[in-house]
């Protein structure tokens, strides 16, 4: 979910992105039929045009940016919080090599396209709980011909549970009801099927929200390091102070990570942002317990205008 400002592309190129073959496996929505407005199952989702980029569309539920879609590219990620999931996600394999990839939270799917474009032939599911949104997505919003991404109606946590061991290279966590994550993909219960899942060098990449004394963040990265050996979190130097509310990733694994080249790549980006791991992590954790299913609760609502 889209908690951010825009930023520029993941990609340099100008034009749009040869590795999406066939164009959409439907007619999409052109600039010329407007905003579009539809009740679903978790609220209003809106379907506006970019004002920049003549085939990119912002979803919004309820008021709140969940994703931003360029059809004509879609390597382009143009939140904050997707820009850096991309550099996970860069970083997953070597480049354009197939993985697999297990989305918890759909949205408009840019994740999943992202994937899809830059490592084609990868094998995709996406848990999406709201099966109207998704409807809603893939008439206007349509996916290419030929990527193998399933998606299905439901409960995150639940798809999770089905999943079997050591399946997927990724686990990707943009799981939102409203605009809070919910308490029970919060816990070590959770984090620990999502390690079930994960195959031998695998990883566990989390987007969730905070701000002000972070005490939601403290708590997820103590739920991670309960359950994963290697941590690192990824989070505009404002945020991490408590300054504004927004977006935070959380990567973890059983095995090392990448940690160089992420942070020369998060220092590089068009967002300012910053890696932390290590001492300065536990520092940041302050003390905090892990959730569990017993204590947990959802990431705090965000304040009055953030989204405006």
């Amino acid at each position: 979910m889209g908690r951010s400002n825009r930023a520029g592309r993941a990609r340099t190129e100008t034009e749009p992105n040869p590795a999406a073959p066939g164009g959409p496996s439907g007619a999409a929505r052109t600039r010329s039929q407007g905003p579009l407005a539809r009740q679903v199952g978790s609220g209003l989702a809106e379907l506006v045009p970019d004002r920049d980029r003549p085939h990119a569309w912002t979803l919004l539920v309820d008021g709140a940016p969940q994703s931003l879609v360029d059809l004509a590219d879609p390597t382009y990620l143009g939140f904050e919080y997707q820009r850096r999931l991309g550099h996970v996600i860069d970083l997953a394999a070597a480049p354009g090599k197939p993985v697999t990839v297990l989305h918890l939270g759909g949205g408009a799917l840019t994740l999943a396209r992202y994937v899809a474009a830059t490592r084609p032939r990868s094998r995709q599911q996406v848990a999406e709980i709201d099966t109207a949104l998704t409807e809603l997505v893939r008439a206007e919003l349509p996916l290419e011909r030929g990527w193998q991404v399933k998606v299905r109606g439901a409960d995150a946590r639940a798809v999770l549970e089905r999943t079997p061991e050591g399946a997927v290279d990724l686990v990707i966590a943009d799981v939102f009801a409203g605009a809070r994550v919910p308490a029970h993909c919060a816990t070590v219960e959770f984090a620990t099927l999502a390690a079930r899942a994960l195959a031998p060098g695998g990883r566990y990449a989390v987007n969730i929200t905070d701000g002000s004394a972070l005490l939601f963040a403290r708590s997820q990265v103590a739920t991670l390091r309960a359950v994963f050996p290697e941590v690192c979190l990824v989070a505009d130097p404002a945020v991490l102070r408590g300054k504004r509310f927004g977006n935070l990733i959380l990567v973890a694994a059983q095995q090392p990570l990448p940690l160089d080249e992420l942070s020369r790549r998060v220092a590089s980006d068009s967002y300012f942002g910053r890696v932390e791991h290590g001492r300065s992590l536990a520092d940041f954790t302050a003390g905090a317990v892990p959730a569990t299913d017993a204590t947990a609760a959802p990431s705090p609502a965000p304040p009055p205008g953030v989204f405006h």
